[in-house]
């Protein structure tokens, strides 16, 4: 019988087909699972869209809406690319966030900022488990020598990662500090001056309009990955200290 030490040199030699077996049914079960959370996803992130009080923040949501949809078709990409019929899996995980994605809205007042606050913790939250299963996934990808596969992944997850900043970013440009001032009256848009909004920007405590030039600028103030992908984290409003 091979010593624990010879079965780590035998598998990292490729020499382990026992192993390799597993962990290529491990990585198909990965992938099933991302594929069908990338679906959800695409669903969930135009729900919060619509729910969403500023442009700023729907936009960030339809914008990578339409990139999700790109992944699901790159992950189709990387079933071909192994030689596996592609398949829905399951993800308990991204259910629960798309559920207290909605609890979000419930919880909020429509036409507020504390609801864009909301839904951009929401977005978040999403985006970290996207970003480990990702990561995982390009892991197994290349320890299998799957190198089609981990490219593609990859590509994705650097896609993820550049999202998360956005929302940290937005949120750090205006939506935090706005949302604190905002009391339990003050109304940002509600559904009957939806159009009216879209023409004039924000509308502030006292009512007047935010010009498009006061708040379109976006800063990043303390957004990062470490080197090696094993952790976020941000000192943004929103962001906190978030370990993948």
């Amino acid at each position: 019988m091979a010593t624990f030490g010879e079965r780590i040199a035998n598998f990292f030699g490729g020499n382990d087909s026992a192993t390799q077996e597993g962990l290529h049914g491990l990585f198909v079960t990965e992938l099933k699972n991302i594929y069908y959370a990338e679906k959800q996803a695409v669903d969930a992130l135009g729900e919060q869209a619509d729910a969403s009080t500023t442009d700023e923040v729907r936009s960030a949501f339809l914008q990578h809406q339409d990139e999700t949809r790109n992944q699901v078709t790159r992950l189709e990409q990387v079933f071909n690319s192994i030689g596996v019929d592609v398949e829905e899996g399951a993800c308990a995980a991204i259910d629960g966030l798309a559920d207290d994605a909605q609890l979000v809205v419930s919880n909020t007042e429509s036409g507020s900022l504390t609801r864009d606050a909301g839904l951009i913790i929401a977005g978040q939250k999403i985006e970290h488990h996207e970003i480990a299963a990702y990561g995982s996934a390009v892991t197994l990808a290349q320890v299998l020598g799957y190198t089609e596969a981990a490219r593609l992944l990859e590509q994705t997850l650097d896609e993820e990662k550049n999202t998360d900043k956005k929302l940290t970013a937005l949120a750090e440009s205006f939506i935090n500090s706005r949302a604190a001032s905002e009391s339990d009256n003050d109304s940002y848009r509600n559904d009957n001056d939806r159009d009216d909004y879209s023409q004039g920007g924000v509308v502030s405590p006292d009512g007047t309009r935010y010009s498009d030039s006061s708040y379109g600028s976006t800063t990043s103030t303390g957004s990062g990955y470490t080197n090696s992908g094993t952790g976020y984290t941000s000192n943004g409003p929103i962001g906190g200290t978030s370990g993948i």
